[in-house]
């Protein structure tokens, strides 16, 4: 006991510690309370936290910073209304047929299983795979209303969608142009000797910005890449399934083997067992190989150093706690947690040293 209390007495005996606890512990308050009413504001934040690199890249290379400002901001208000326009009308209708095929999909994978438990009885059982698939029709059937229903829940979400649709560009217009007086002005509230503060701001601006960057590159190209190969092709459903194939780099180790699954089962059920289902799956397996072994490489190189462990275990944390946010911003938020940590110990390091001395 005494030991815990010393230690808690010489953490806490440090004022800079002090200053990154409290800010962590409202941050977290104000998100935990205010996450559902502050919907937008977060998101406005976030849009241009993301958007800012790209204009940084172009003010370095000489670019004046209002230009800059308004040719990223218009980029970005163009990708949105080409993604409202040109991708949700298709992609909502491939969902809704692909829910409404699901049942027979399904009921095509076990008559397969059960042609290979024929030929290999030892294998697998009847009973095993008449447990496995027993009401999946049904269940997938009911999944696409309920998913609509909970989308776009009447009025409100008509509403919502408006709010954030008109509420959200307009804030990421001044969060993005009045980036250094809105800092400021938080800073404020802060003591002017914040040294520890400062460094794990650096790394969160740093790092964790240019590692979520990357990712919504990484998504955007996998995703079209991967739209191209599936119409040229000719498999069903090239939206959707390119739609889940680009947030598939989302989760490492794990995404492309889990969107492996719809890619085969609508290729199976589309071709049979034949060529053209092992092209699609391979095109597939070629385009997650590409990714992972020279985009990913080239995107992120030394962004981020952690442990695969580490990386699975915040994909865990992260993703329970906020859902696909959570799981977008794992990683970041990881080498943030990463990152004061190592300014924690750090300050406590030269602390210690200088008493020494």
């Amino acid at each position: 006991m005494n030991l815990l209390s010393d230690w808690f007495k010489k953490t806490f005996a440090d004022q800079q510690v002090v200053i990154l606890v409290l800010v962590l512990v409202f941050t977290v308050v104000l998100l935990s309370l205010f996450a559902d009413m502050l919907a937008p504001a977060i998101a406005a934040v976030v849009i241009a936290f993301l958007l800012d690199g790209p204009i940084e890249w172009l003010k370095r290379r000489g670019t004046r910073p209002l230009i800059a400002l308004i040719s990223v901001y218009l980029g970005f208000i163009m990708i949105s209304l080409t993604a409202v326009i040109a991708v949700f009308p298709p992609l909502t209708k491939q969902v809704i047929s692909f829910v409404g095929d699901s049942p027979a999909m399904a009921a095509s994978l076990q008559q397969a299983l059960l042609s290979l438990q024929a030929e290999f009885p030892d294998l697998i059982s009847e009973e095993q795979v008449a447990g496995w698939f027993a009401n999946i029709g049904n269940e997938v059937a009911n999944f696409g209303p309920r998913l609509l229903t909970l989308s776009v829940s009447g009025l409100t979400g008509v509403v919502s969608f408006a709010v954030y649709a008109v509420l959200v560009p307009v804030m990421i217009f001044f969060f993005l142009k009045d980036k250094k007086q809105i800092l400021g002005w938080v800073s404020d509230f802060l003591p002017r000797d914040k040294p520890l503060l400062e460094q794990v701001w650096r790394e969160i601006t740093g790092r964790a910005g240019d590692y979520a960057r990357g990712k919504v590159y990484e998504i955007l190209i996998v995703g079209s890449v991967a739209f191209v190969t599936y119409q040229v092709i000719g498999l069903r459903y090239a939206t959707l399934l390119a739609v889940a194939t680009g947030f598939s780099v989302l989760i490492p180790y794990f995404g492309a083997a889990v969107v492996t699954l719809p890619v085969t089962l609508v290729a199976y059920f589309q071709w049979g067992p034949g060529s053209e289902t092992l092209v699609a799956v391979i095109a597939y397996l070629v385009l997650q190989a590409l990714d992972g072994n020279l985009l990913a490489p080239l995107l992120f190189s030394e962004v981020v150093k952690l442990h695969p462990n580490a990386i699975i275990v915040a994909i865990l944390v992260f993703g329970g706690l906020w859902g696909l946010w959570g799981v977008f911003f794992a990683i970041p938020l990881a080498t943030v947690a990463n990152a004061i940590i190592r300014a924690w110990r750090q300050q406590t390091a030269d602390r210690t040293q200088g008493a020494n001395t």
